[in-house]
């Protein structure tokens, strides 16, 4: 199919898109609640669920370099295991994004709480508004979404940095005592929490298509963005424990639950009331930022999935005037409006990290099948490191940690399997007829040699 989207994003805006998907909930919201699982030894579960995701990372980094289209995730898992995988993967990295970007601007909420007084009701009509508004700006075009992203992960980086340093000298080494008394399960559950911290790292590959020179700055964007966010959580973690009274961050939030403002209260301690909207402001920022990277890469699942004939063809439908795919972006918009209007906070962060270990899970399968396969398609030109053990440590990692996320974020990514089995069932079954990469090492173990393989 004919490229219909512009390459408009250089290396520093496919690291920022990339950074922007994860710098939010992951800092300003999740540290308190994988706190009330791990205790002090958070800071090891922030670590655990970066090693974690960092196979998925390099296999997506690799795969995107041979197919630098639109799709990402879906693109992969389909081309390496056929449309039936392909559409259950397709949906569940939709739902995932989409579920972290609703997480994003509803726990936005706790924190314009603390600049202005506004009821329940109005904190969620400012997320509504922030939503739409996000909305219109993706469809209005990705260089300009783009832009967006580098100056407000910029100013957020900068940030987060200064509030390290300036915790530096505040730290009381006092709060890190009984570090392992919830030992390795609470770790490995936190973690599992956590996750999703993390899942923005390999958006950027749903927005190939619309990368220059993809095949350079596709990987450097992933392994930089997820080596400066890897680091970055463990420092600002660090600093939020040693900041905060244990009894803060585990009762500070609404009835009596984990606070939902950690870095705030952080803050609070350093620099007073200064410093709690200073940092309030940089949260609201790094939250819209999410969300705004979520749409944007989640859009690209519909969109990829429409030109497989595997969702309905208007979704592929690219806007001649701002050369972006409208419909499959209003569609991503409904869906969030839908989850911030419904959906509890908690459970939108459980469900995006169940939703995201499956899919990473998947993806690691994927790279295992076009390399095994041999398929003349297949020509990255970025290999990843440690094949295929870094893979089998990743799908490995990542069914241990979903094991941890409780019953329904289970039953979540049940149903998106599901779900995905019954759709393409339904619809996209009648409507295609290819395999992947993975038909060519069954035709080959039937006695056939095929050459090539969609």
């Amino acid at each position: 199919m004919k490229n219909d989207l512009e390459r408009d994003l250089g290396l520093y805006a496919t690291i920022t898109i990339s950074m922007g998907a994860m710098i939010g909930s992951g800092i300003f919201v999740l540290p308190a609640l994988g706190f009330t699982k791990a205790g002090p030894a958070v800071v090891v579960a922030y670590i655990l669920a970066g090693l974690v995701v960092l196979p998925a990372a390099l296999s997506k980094a690799e795969m995107a370099t041979a197919m630098p289209e639109s799709g990402g995730t879906y693109l992969y898992i389909d081309r390496a295991m056929g449309p039936l995988a392909g559409t259950v993967a397709g949906i569940g990295a939709w739902f995932s994004l989409v579920f972290k970007s609703s997480f994003a601007l509803v726990g936005l909420g706790a924190y314009l709480l603390l600049l202005v007084p506004l009821s329940g009701g109005l904190v969620k009509a400012v997320a509504l508004g922030l939503a739409a508004l996000i909305v219109v700006l993706n469809v209005g075009g990705t260089e300009q979404s783009g832009k967006a992203q580098s100056i407000i992960v910029t100013a957020v980086v900068v940030a987060l940095a200064a509030y390290v340093l300036n915790a530096g000298v505040a730290v009381d080494t006092a709060r890190f005592q009984g570090f392992t008394d919830k030992g390795a399960g609470g770790v490995v559950t936190a973690a599992a929490f956590v996750f999703v911290s993390y899942a923005g790292v390999t958006k950027i590959a749903s927005v190939a298509e619309e990368i220059e020179n993809p095949d350079r700055n596709l990987p450097l964007g992933i392994l930089i963005s997820m080596g400066v966010m890897m680091l970055l959580y463990t420092l600002v973690v660090t600093a939020v424990v040693g900041l905060n009274d244990p009894a803060v961050l585990s009762t500070g939030g609404p009835g009596n639950g984990p606070s939902l403002t950690p870095m705030a209260d952080g803050a609070g301690q350093l620099l007073g009331g200064f410093g709690v909207v200073v940092i309030a402001v940089v949260a609201i920022l790094a939250l819209t930022s999410m969300a705004n990277a979520g749409v944007l890469a989640s859009s690209r699942f519909p969109l990829a999935m429409s030109r497989d004939s595997l969702a309905p063809k208007g979704l592929a439908r690219v806007s001649e005037r701002f050369q972006t795919p409208q419909n499959a972006i209003v569609a991503t918009g409904v869906l969030l409006l839908a989850l911030i209007a419904f959906v509890p906070v908690v459970e939108l962060a459980k469900l995006a990290s169940a939703f995201k270990i499956l899919v990473f899970s998947i993806s690691n399968v994927a790279l295992i099948v076009f390399r095994r396969s041999g398929v003349d398609s297949y020509q990255p030109s970025f290999r990843a490191p440690g094949y295929p053990f870094v893979q089998i440590v990743g799908v490995v990692g990542g069914f241990a940690l979903l094991t941890q996320m409780g019953t329904i974020p289970i039953l979540g990514a049940a149903g998106i399997i599901v779900g995905g089995v019954a759709w393409y069932l339904v619809y996209g079954r009648s409507r295609t007829d290819r395999d992947g990469a993975l038909g060519t090492i069954l035709e080959r173990r039937r006695g056939n040699d095929p050459v090539s393989s969609d």
